[in-house]
């Protein structure tokens, strides 16, 4: 016995919306840190973590705090003065974006983005840490 045609639409439909909610969920931002945990940092810091945001300068417990774990990690050659160096790359779950953040010496001195990024940042001339 064939399947209706409205039958098969309907059961497209249906899969189509659940994976629709599902990658829609997965976009929700979860708390990752206590509030003890953040504590120490400067009220400046401890906002853009709250916040979801990561700013030049902020170290990678803080972005960890922030955004939660990279999807990658690459260790990159040292700088010309032997400062180390790491790039974390952060992709949604369809892959349809990618941030890189880029360490030196345990702070973000760089960070890129490219495709159709939800991840904020802060760039240096519109907030300081």
């Amino acid at each position: 016995m064939r399947a209706k045609p409205k039958s098969i639409f309907v059961s497209v439909f249906f899969l189509a919306a659940v994976f629709l909610i599902g990658a829609l969920l997965g976009c929700q931002q979860e708390v990752r840190y206590s509030p003890s945990e953040i504590s120490g940092y400067p009220e400046a810091t401890q906002k853009l973590i709250r916040e979801g945001k990561v700013a030049m300068g902020m170290t990678p417990d803080e972005v960890r705090y922030a955004w939660g774990a990279p999807s990658e990690v690459n260790i990159l050659p040292p700088t010309s003065d032997g400062k180390s160096r790491q790039e974390w790359v952060y992709k949604d779950t369809l892959s349809l974006s990618k941030t890189s953040l880029f360490f030196t010496d345990g702070r973000i001195t760089e960070m890129t983005s490219s495709g159709i990024s939800s991840r904020k940042f802060v760039s240096p001339s519109t907030e300081s840490k």
